[in-house]
């Protein structure tokens, strides 16, 4: 988040091990910030990224199912970028037509070398469960890793993980995105990763408005159809359970490409309908709400602009829970439908902070929040297991300590919270 004449804080040292995060996967072959990103259908696909030190030659990843010797090898491709003033010499390979419900390994080659093989499982059916990071921009991004690791030691079984947006505090600033990539070392390697974007990052060196080049040159996200936007918004499927991933950041847009806003509100509905799944998730960095700040009477409590163009849609649309983030802090607002109360509507719930930048005593408590983290307020995780006839969503203090559970239940296709 970044208020009127700058950023809440100075920019910080030389982020911890974020230039030497290098990861060496034989005596010749190194690869940096190796990564699975989630695709549409996590059953049957995915894409890995990652850097390389230098130039490959014929690079390949080979892969099979797990434990046996016969295997598969797809070309990678080159998808080389500036930003910065860094050259990042980027691979990409996509799998296809892979077995759902399936533990695959894969490992990066290049002509004789080969590195170690990585772990990749397809998506069920049904169940799952998967981590949740609100903001995770940082001055430092130590309490990122930790907290990151630690979500991940506690839950071997997380399938995926998201990101909610402002993953770093400056979206040009490169040592940033090593700093990130850093800190989901060991986890992103081995599950995919589904990243929102944040107005954090659409800005430049100077704190001036950019399109998010980083952003989208990282992360080769599902097609969404679009002319414009591609890979600012899209959707994907994992188990029964369709995620919409919405792009708040129309407002910084504008000026370089407009009409995201309007764009997004046709193809929400596009992809709720098409949806055959039990379940439809949003998830959207900006909040629906607005909060007094303190010592701003000026500033009254309501529902934001992002709320009122789309709490409507997600009304009509049967969505049964809205996730957001920005604000650096977690509040569980329970179900609202007509922006009031109401359990026929979605279950809404702001994020939290994951980084170490923290407003404490900033937010006025809205009517509408129903749990509140204690204050004042540290970073957080939350958990997400669908279940059959049930979503679970927790949220976690770094220590592991619970703070908050909801439950949506649909038994009959009438979501509710017990």
């Amino acid at each position: 988040m970044l208020l009127a004449g700058g950023a809440y804080f100075a920019k910080g040292p030389l982020y911890r091990q974020a230039v030497t995060s290098v990861r060496a996967l034989t005596e010749d072959l190194q690869a940096r910030f190796l990564r699975q990103l989630m695709t549409a259908d996590a059953a049957t696909s995915r894409v890995l990224m990652w850097q390389a030190a230098s130039r490959l030659s014929q690079p390949q990843v080979e892969y099979r199912h797990k434990g046996q010797r016969d295997s598969l090898t797809v070309a990678a491709q080159e998808d080389f970028f500036t930003d910065d003033g860094v050259e990042n010499l980027q691979y990409l390979a996509r799998l296809e037509n892979l077995t759902p419900e399936t533990d695959y390994e894969y490992r990066l080659v290049s002509e004789s070398h080969a590195s170690d093989w990585h772990s990749l499982k397809t998506a069920g059916a049904k169940t799952f469960q998967c981590l949740i990071f609100p903001d995770s921009q940082s001055s430092d991004y130590s309490d990122w890793e930790n907290l990151a690791q630690a979500a991940a030691r506690r839950n071997p079984d997380a399938a995926f993980f998201i990101n909610m947006g402002d993953i770093v505090d400056n979206g040009e600033d490169h040592t940033q995105w090593q700093a990130w990539f850093h800190g989901v070392d060991g986890i992103i390697d081995r599950i995919p990763f589904a990243p929102l974007m944040g107005n954090h990052e659409t800005y430049d060196q100077n704190w001036k408005v950019r399109l998010p080049e980083a952003y989208l040159h990282y992360f080769a996200l599902p097609d969404n159809g679009s002319r414009d936007f591609a890979r600012y918004y899209y959707d994907f499927d994992y188990g029964d359970v369709h995620f919409m991933v919405l792009n708040s950041q129309w407002d910084e847009t504008e000026a370089f490409k407009p009409g995201l806003l309007e764009e997004q509100k046709q193809w929400l509905q596009q992809s709720a309908a098409a949806s055959t799944k039990r379940w439809q998730i949003v998830l959207i960095h900006k909040d629906v709400l607005q909060y007094r700040i303190t010592k701003r009477p000026e500033r009254k409590e309501g529902i934001s602009g992002l709320g009122e163009a789309f709490m409507p849609l997600f009304d009509q649309l049967g969505i049964d829970v809205v996730f957001t983030a920005h604000l650096h802090t977690y509040r569980n607002r329970g179900h609202i439908h007509n922006f009031q109360r109401d359990s026929s509507g979605p279950l809404y719930i702001l994020t939290g902070v994951a980084g170490n930048v923290r407003y404490p005593g900033l937010w006025v408590d809205h009517a509408l929040d129903e749990k509140v983290a204690p204050q004042p307020e540290t970073d957080n995780y939350l958990t997400l297991a669908a279940e059959e006839n049930r979503l679970i969503i927790k949220c976690f203090l770094p220590d592991g300590q619970e703070i908050d559970q909801a439950v949506v239940e649909k038994h009959d296709h009438s979501p509710s919270l017990s």
